[in-house]
């Protein structure tokens, strides 16, 4: 009995074709049983997340079932050739191991992370209900899910904010605790406030106002994140009761010194002010953060703490997959009708091109998945 994958990530493909082969979460049942029903295959789950899409199937034979694979993304995308750069078409072997990593967030664009395991929980769920898959893809997906929570258990792979957004609000809820009753106000109204903005309002900030020159982009992101557009000149009358300030806008000069911020701390009774500035020139003078009160962190210095999270993420790497060579052995093994010499075969048989590599959908050599 074999398991075979056919997919793309980003690792292989642009989003402008990721696209292309997306799937509706509200489709990924019904296709996953048209997928089964397919000739030569007969269980089968479908993962669509906006990085990947990934065919899981059982086949009695690897060739007919991975051609039964290719003929019904052609037909379900009407995308005729599937392109020989972007698929990844994977053997027994290979589809356990990188159903494996991709679960554990070893696959991820950001190493460690666990959205993913929630994305592939709701894929194989969706197949279930739908009745595609029995009992070889029930016990891959549920080793897949005991193989996450190992590695987030026994290792440091998640350990630690790796982008500067989680680290601002990870520093954010170190000087305030909860989020919900802080008041964000953001300086500027670019990509990176926004999505700093975002990270905040995710962790429950329900108060947010924007000022920005253009007061028409500060109308858009306020009313984005479900705050409310200041006028750029009138954002220190609603200044005194600010938690977080958020500093991105192209001024050549800081639009917040210590002169200005002094008087209105004093007032403040204590209440201490979270300050990010993400502008380059600088937003904040960082002359204030010698004021009591005042927590000040610029771009370079949430870059190094992100740095060196995912250094530190890296360095665990080794004990993963380690740990995810065990269970593809001790998987394939089982797959394999309990043959041991199988399960010592699969912890031999990783690709040449390292832990990461994907099989080459013209010549079947080792692909680096990793550029």
């Amino acid at each position: 009995m074999e398991i075979l994958c056919l997919g793309l990530s980003h690792q292989t493909a642009p989003v402008e074709l990721r696209e292309r082969f997306a799937i509706p979460d509200g489709e990924l049942g019904a296709r996953a049983l048209a997928l089964s029903k397919c000739p030569g295959l007969s269980e089968a789950v479908i993962v669509s997340t906006c990085n990947r899409v990934e065919l899981y199937v059982v086949a009695e034979d690897a060739s007919h079932g991975m051609s039964a694979l290719q003929q019904f993304v052609s037909a379900e995308s009407a995308q005729g050739d599937l392109g020989a750069s972007a698929f990844y078409r994977l053997p027994t072997l290979q589809s356990l191991r990188h159903l494996f990593r991709v679960v554990s967030g070893l696959e991820s664009m950001v190493l460690g992370e666990t959205e993913i395991l929630g994305q592939v929980k709701k894929a194989y769920q969706a197949a279930q209900l739908g009745g595609a898959t029995g009992r070889h893809l029930n016990k891959f997906f549920q080793r897949a899910f005991n193989v996450a929570k190992e590695v987030r258990t026994q290792t440091n792979i998640t350990r630690g904010s790796v982008s500067v957004g989680s680290v601002a609000v990870d520093l954010a809820e170190r000087i305030f605790g909860k989020l919900a009753h802080c008041r964000v106000m953001i300086l500027g109204a670019g990509e990176m406030s926004e999505l700093t903005a975002g990270a905040l309002k995710a962790r429950g900030v329900e108060t947010i106002f924007v000022a920005n020159r253009s007061y028409d982009r500060a109308a858009a992101l306020a009313t984005a994140m479900g705050g409310k557009a200041v006028h750029f000149d009138q954002w220190q009358n609603e200044f005194h009761e600010v938690d977080i300030l958020i500093g991105s806008t192209a001024a050549p000069h800081p639009v917040l010194t210590a002169e200005k911020l002094s008087p209105v701390m004093r007032t403040r009774r204590d209440r201490p002010l979270f300050c990010i500035d993400l502008a380059v020139p600088r937003d904040i003078d960082p002359a204030v953060n010698a004021i009591d009160g005042v927590y000040l962190y610029d771009i370079d210095s949430l870059q190094a703490i992100a740095d060196q999270s995912m250094k530190n993420r890296r360095q665990e790497l080794g004990v993963c997959e380690t740990l995810i060579e065990r269970h593809v052995g001790e998987f394939h093994g089982w797959l394999s009708g309990g043959d041991r010499g199988a399960a010592i075969r699969a912890g031999q048989s990783r690709p040449a091109g390292g832990a990461n590599a994907l099989a080459n959908p013209l010549d079947g050599s080792a692909k680096g998945a990793r550029p």
